[in-house]
């Protein structure tokens, strides 16, 4: 049914794209020349991309429309250097920059807007950066930045700068209005509108979106649901300019979690029960949590609410001209979020129901639904992770800028203020269900006791492990950097540059201690006759103290950039670029480190260094870039949570070497357009603390050859077909390299026709249903290599229509 609606609606859109005349006005092309573009990411002053001595990416606002990304990882897939798994949906999802690993997120890049943060920090716990962005037609502009100057221009992103630069305003009013809809169910309404209110001197742009769909992982319940809006208002003086704006952000979002596969070596395909592009634990059925606490009162949630996001950002941004060719430019930000976030998270992978029964202790057994209390014998059943989390975060920054332009170039001085604070509670328990990709809720008991005898149960309303982890934590940082950047033209061709950052930074935090206990003797019934001495769900129940532990880290510390960009003519470059950066522990490493007992080795920042060179060809029709690089990072700590609630702590050393490739062609009078970007690295670990037998294994989740690839043909000057190609090389999920995670290709395809100022597209994702994993389970500790794996695979075949007005 699902290749039924995607070939109907292909064919619905093909018909019709035949049997309209063709307009006179071409379409935009694929790709807008790099000859001319101007940067500011990573950079003092706006400088054309051939210039900047830094491998950077652009995609205007009409690139982001024609690749039309179903999330902002999407879109960074086109990135080189950028490693993206997608798998996770819509958000939360995880992006490796040069070979960098971490336990995901965003761990060594900023995700910014406008040269901002989204988040100080887009790696704390279940916050990943792309929890609270959205990809909408308020985008005017995305540049990413690899490497290089990341470190001088933030902090904690010595991987790469991330910057969405949203539309303004101009004397002409211009809008776009979009609807789509999908085979799942998907719709979806842009509007983006942006003016003058006072001819040359006041504009305005006010945008978002707002959808609503189920998912193409079928969950039985709307897997998408919100939207966003955001605004801005713009006043141009003589001197400068003065810039006001706001975003609020409400999404629900479902996170996709691993689910069962069969593997043999290099081959994969589902599990008995379990549609692998489709199916997943999140399901409707198991989709309730209320239980009592052993503190009092009741913990509810409802896994609808998936990942729940309500943002709330103000900002402003000042330009002003000092005279004596010095300049200012303030930027300010605050921004509020309040997160729930719940996801079912696997605890290891399915049993049979007597290798289940045997782990429970139980010799007799009986498994029956929770929903009518019908007795079952399933062939396998799971334990997941019910996993709630409350987030209360908020950000205030500040970047104050000091230019001054001089006849061979320009320097810059800036301070940089940001306070940041992160309050989040964990209430985690398991439950029992079927290991189907509808899964049904099982309670289990031993039919050789009594109902009335101890011990009776394992489960109460289906839950194994009631509340057995809490977390109630604190998290601080206050961050005071200076920067100073050069600029500096040697010749019209060469041009020096040269970078350092001082952090003065301070982090602290604390945790409430906890204590177990149990519901026995709290006068609660399972079921309004037998007391909680009959089941075990409740045997270690987390309880909250009113005690807490307290610890602070300070950082002080410098990075450094120094570069050369030779422009050979017009449409040549080469450039070097040698930079050393870090980034602080992450907040589970402090969480860890100052818990007791403490880990063995200190707590240390990570430390990296970079080298890359690189060439440059932009011109009308191609644009090339070849980037090689070179880096090492010292003290990099892994903290992935396991499903028990106890986190991974282990440090090691990586080194690196690898190739970014970008390209764009435009051929046979414009007739074939072919963009494609590619990485070829060999990340290594040196010096793993777990032992010399690791020394030279391959970095765990990171592929050494990915590429993208996307030929478009323009068939007429309205008409345009294009098909992609995601390619995904074998990666270990461990660190022993024990688990292959197979290479995999995932393909796209879609068209469109320009009728006017109307644009009608059709756009598919993974057209031929691939099964490709992008991680296994980090939570569940040592893989088991073949046989019954968990893993994380990409969505299934899914396609979408939309309809665009430009005015």
């Amino acid at each position: 049914m699902k290749n039924k609606s995607i070939f109907l609606i292909a064919a619905t859109a093909t018909l019709y794209f035949n049997n309209v005349y063709a307009q006179e006005t071409p379409q935009d092309s694929a790709k807008v020349s790099s000859i001319d573009q101007i940067v500011i990411t990573g950079n003092s002053n706006p400088k054309k991309k051939i210039e900047s001595s830094t491998a950077i990416s652009t995609f205007s606002a009409k690139e982001i429309q024609k690749q039309n990304p179903i999330s902002a990882a999407a879109l960074l897939q086109r990135v080189p250097g950028f490693a993206v798994e997608t798998s996770g949906g819509e958000v939360g999802n995880n992006l490796f920059a040069r070979g960098i690993p971490s336990a995901g997120a965003y761990e060594f890049v900023q995700v910014q807007e406008d040269g901002l943060p989204v988040f100080e920090d887009g790696a704390l716990q279940f916050a990943n950066a792309d929890n609270f962005f959205r990809v909408d037609n308020t985008v005017g502009r995305l540049e990413a930045l690899r490497g290089g100057s990341g470190s001088i221009y933030a902090n904690n992103s010595p991987g790469g700068l991330i910057n969405f630069i949203t539309k303004e305003g101009t004397n002409d009013f211009k809008g776009t209005a979009k609807i789509e809809t999908s085979t799942y169910g998907l719709m979806r309404t842009d509007l983006n509108i942006g003016g003058a209110l006072v001819k040359d001197q006041l504009f305005f742009n006010i945008g978002g979106f707002y959808r609503t769909d189920d998912g193409i992982r079928k969950t039985g319940f709307k897997a998408n649901n919100g939207g966003q809006i955001r605004m801005n208002l713009k006043y141009v003086f003589d001197k400068g300019y003065v810039k006001v704006y706001y975003k609020k952000l409400d999404d629900r979002n479902t996170f996709f979690l691993p689910i069962p596969l069969l593997q043999n070596g290099n081959d994969l395909k589902g599990f008995p029960g379990f549609d692998p592009n489709y199916g997943t634990y999140s399901y409707r059925a198991i989709s309730q949590l209320n239980i009592p606490q052993a503190g009092g009162g009741f913990f509810n949630r409802n896994l609808e609410d998936g990942i729940h996001p309500k943002v709330d950002v103000v900002g402003a941004e000042f330009k002003y001209d000092l005279g004596n060719n010095f300049s200012v430019l303030n930027k300010t930000r605050y921004t509020n979020i309040n997160m729930n976030y719940t996801g079912i998270f696997p605890a290891g992978s399915p049993k049979t129901t007597s290798e289940f029964a045997k782990e429970m202790g139980m010799s007799s057994y009986q498994y029956s639904l929770v929903s009518n209390g019908a007795v079952v014998d399933p062939a396998y059943v799971q334990k997941l992770g019910f996993w709630a989390i409350d987030k209360q975060m908020n950000n205030f920054v500040n970047d104050l800028q000091l230019n001054y332009k001089f006849d061979k170039g320009n320097l810059t001085a800036g301070f940089y203020k940001s306070n940041w604070k992160s309050h989040q509670y964990w209430n985690w328990s398991n439950i029992l269900a079927t290991a189907t990709d509808r899964p049904q809720l099982l309670n289990l008991v031993d039919p050789s006791l009594n109902p009335s005898d101890t011990g009776y149960s394992k489960t109460y309303n289906g839950v194994t492990d009631m509340t057995f982890l809490q977390r109630d934590t604190q998290t601080q940082g206050s961050l005071n950097d200076l920067y100073l950047n050069v600029d500096y033209n040697v010749t019209e061709a060469l041009s020096l540059n040269g970078g350092i950052r001082y952090s003065h930074d301070f982090y602290k935090g604390s945790f409430a201690n906890t204590t177990t206990s149990n519901l026995n003797n709290s006068g609660l019934t399972t079921d309004g006759t037998h007391s909680f001495a009959t089941t075990t769900a409740d045997d270690n129940m987390s309880v909250l103290g009113n005690k807490f532990t307290y610890w602070n880290y300070n950082i002080d510390k410098v990075s450094f950039t120094l570069a050369a960009n030779y422009k050979i003519n017009r449409e040549n470059a080469v450039y070097a670029r040698f930079s050393n950066g870090f980034r602080s522990p992450n907040e589970e490493a402090y969480y860890n480190y100052f818990s007791n007992p403490a880990p063995d080795k200190p707590l240390k920042s990570v430390l990296t260094n970079q080298l890359e060179v690189g060439y440059k060809y932009y011109s009308r029709t191609f644009d090339v870039a070849v980037i090689p690089f070179y880096s090492t990072l010292k003290n990099l700590s892994f903290t992935d949570i396991f499903s028990s609630g106890k986190s991974e702590n282990t440090f090691a050393n990586t080194e690196n070497y690898g190739v970014e490739l970008e390209g764009y062609a435009r051929l046979f009078n414009n007739i074939l357009e072919v963009t494609f970007n590619g990485t070829i690295q060999n990340p290594k670990y040196k010096n793993l603390e777990a032992g010399s037998l690791l020394e030279g294994n391959t970095v765990r989740r990171m592929p050494k050859f990915y590429f993208n690839i996307a030929p478009a043909v323009n068939i007429t000057k309205s008409w345009r077909a294009y098909v992609s190609m995601n390619y995904y090389g074998k990666r270990f999920q461990d660190e022993l390299n024990v688990q292959t995670l197979p290479s995999f290709s995932e393909f796209g395809a879609g068209m469109s026709y320009q009728l006017g100022k109307i644009r009608f597209a059709v756009d598919g994702t993974n057209i031929f249903n691939t099964i490709g994993i992008t991680e296994g389970d980090p939570r569940a500790g040592s893989p088991t290599g073949d046989g019954i794996i968990m893993a994380r695979p990409i969505m299934g075949a899914a396609a979408r229509a939309s309809v665009t007005l430009d005015f």
